[in-house]
């Protein structure tokens, strides 16, 4: 029987007397991709660095499956637990890939850091995992010794991809994935990153103030407004028949653009 590998229970995040999130439960699915979906400030990013473990939660739990099958509370592990989780088990796209990437070291080294992170000493099969990675990210191999600084936005975020997933995670949150870039890039980005999900079966959590995005990308998806889940369902359904008027009004500003 298949088990979600995602469990949130009641979570809550208060900074001082303002509200983050609020009372958040959900489970996700291993190859499901959820969008987390609101105008700014409606919480979405306070959420998504509680599941991430990037912030702690003022309540509430998110219990994930780990390899071994056991159930554990990401906020009760160690550090160095969490540390490991988050170098193998997980990967993290960030909107701007520079908070992704170590900008001073290569292309290949980039990639290659996380296979060293599970236990990988033979350079030689580090260098053919990241030319391979680079290659499916569509990044040239005679740029695997340069620097991301050197690269387009575009580029540095395909090497932000290669970087997450090169170890076989289980589950990859995303940060506005295709933000700031050109729509022409979003389009190729989009097409990439859809591609990956469905080949790896990866679980992912997508948050963006795109509903194309979360259209192309999601299965499912949660809208938020002032912390809280106004709405959740499956993405066409809650696309195309959407209950609430503040959904409605993301929707209808969409299509008026």
């Amino acid at each position: 029987m298949i088990e979600p590998l995602l469990r949130v229970e009641g979570l809550t995040k208060y900074y001082g007397t303002r509200l983050g999130c609020a009372d958040v439960s959900f489970e996700l699915w291993p190859g499901e991709v959820l969008a987390i979906v609101g105008e700014s400030g409606s919480g979405k990013t306070t959420l998504l660095n509680s599941l991430s473990a990037t912030l702690e939660p003022s309540s509430g739990r998110t219990l994930y499956r780990m390899r071994d099958e056991q159930w554990r509370n990401i906020y009760e592990l160690s550090e160095a637990e969490r540390r490991f989780l988050v170098r193998t088990d997980w990967g993290f796209v960030h909107q701007n890939p520079a908070d992704g990437l170590r900008m001073n070291v290569s292309a290949g080294a980039n990639v290659g850091e996380r296979l060293m992170a599970v236990g990988d000493r033979h350079y030689g099969h580090i260098r053919e995992t990241a030319l391979d990675w680079l290659g499916r990210v569509e990044i040239a191999a005679d740029r695997i010794d340069d620097q991301p600084r050197s690269f387009s936005g575009g580029m540095r975020q395909r090497l932000q991809i290669a970087r997450n997933l090169v170890t076989g995670p289980r589950l990859v949150f995303m940060d506005e994935p295709t933000g700031g870039l050109d729509v022409s890039v979003q389009a190729r980005l989009l097409d990439l990153l859809r591609g990956l999900v469905g080949e790896l079966g990866l679980a992912a959590i997508v948050v963006t103030h795109d509903l194309a995005v979360a259209r192309l990308l999601s299965h499912r998806m949660m809208v938020m407004k002032d912390g809280r889940v106004i709405e959740a369902g499956l993405t066409d359904r809650v696309l195309d028949d959407p209950r609430e008027p503040y959904t409605q009004l993301l929707v209808s500003s969409i299509l008026q653009v």
